[in-house]
């Protein structure tokens, strides 16, 4: 009777699926709205993980500070309360003067020349720069070129800003970019910009044509400058340990989603920056200024003593490599 009971017993549990594991998720939030290239990469991303890894890994995109503002995600990101961050270059400046590089006013001609650094040996090496800080650097995301905005005038030469108030992200250099020109510069969460130039707190600011658009900061600016004067792109950063916690089979997927994802971001971007370009002139609530090339001149040479200002915090070397990014065809 024993023997039996221990038949049909073995029985059963070998007719009982085993127990399925939790799947593995990987909460990847970000700042900036869902139909931007970072929003759309990020879904994209999510979408090759899933796709490729059923049941196995779970990717939750939180979009437009949804569950950390600007100013929490890389405090998150330590403590591990969220995995995978894609933050401006600009936030990582109190961990390193080195990503500082990308601030730097009328460095790159065109996105062009920022992808061609940034795929370069040097380029390639920043990316684990913040590596003993617990921030591994996955990929480099494009937005855009930015350009300049003001609620009171066209800004076509250096001296129009003067006076003027304008938001930046949290970067010394952008602060010295608007003092060379005499303005006012103001470091502010992108979560707020709008208000602050709806109740006129500030002046003006500079963005990305998609970040424009998708903000609804052309509501609130009628004069916009296409300058191209700086550069607007993104870090997509994990968390080291939980990166290296990932099963080794499960991560080569990831990586390999994250790449594809990098190529779709950095391939759609310019399309994206100029159908919201369009959009915004066909609103007819703002009207676009092109710069002379002697305007734009000028621009470049009021703000080009920033670059002496912080290059030894940067390092020659980068700043060299970058520049000559522009010469390469």
């Amino acid at each position: 009777m024993r023997m039996l009971v221990t038949a049909v017993t073995a029985a059963m549990v070998m007719a009982v699926p085993a127990l399925a594991s939790d799947p593995i998720t990987i909460k990847f939030s970000h700042v900036v709205a869902e139909n931007t290239p970072k929003g759309r990469g990020a879904l994209e991303f999510e979408r090759l993980v899933e796709d490729r890894l059923p049941g196995r890994v779970d990717v939750e995109v939180y979009p437009s500070s949804s569950l950390f503002g600007d100013a929490k995600e890389l405090e998150a990101l330590a403590l591990g309360d969220v995995h995978i961050i894609a933050p401006s270059l600009s936030k990582f400046n109190r961990f390193t003067k080195r990503l500082q590089l990308f601030d730097l006013p009328f460095l790159f001609n065109d996105r062009d020349a920022v992808g061609r650094f940034q795929t370069s040996e040097a380029g390639r090496r920043l990316l684990r720069v913040l590596e003993r800080k617990g921030f591994l650097g996955l990929a480099y995301w494009h937005n855009g070129m930015k350009q300049l905005s003001s609620a009171h005038q066209p800004l076509l030469m250096p001296a129009d800003a003067a006076g003027q108030k304008f938001r930046v992200m949290s970067s010394d250099v952008l602060v010295a970019q608007f003092e060379a020109v005499d303005a006012s510069p103001q470091k502010m969460k992108f979560s707020e910009v709008y208000q602050a130039l709806q109740t006129g707190a500030i002046d003006g600011q500079e963005n990305t044509w998609s970040n424009i658009y998708s903000q609804k900061f052309f509501e609130v600016q009628p004069y916009i400058t296409e300058s191209n004067h700086g550069y607007l792109g993104y870090m997509v950063t994990a968390n080291a340990d939980f990166w290296e916690s990932l099963p080794a089979d499960v991560r080569e997927v990831v990586e390999q989603s994250m790449a594809e994802a990098t190529e779709y971001v950095n391939g759609i971007a310019g399309e994206i920056n100029l159908q919201q370009r369009q959009r915004i002139l066909d609103s007819g609530q703002a009207e676009i200024f092109d710069l002379s090339p002697e305007q734009k001149a000028a621009w470049r040479e009021a703000m080009q003593p920033v670059w002496a200002q912080f290059q030894s915090d940067i390092g020659s070397d980068l700043v060299e490599a970058a520049a000559a990014s522009n010469a390469m065809n």
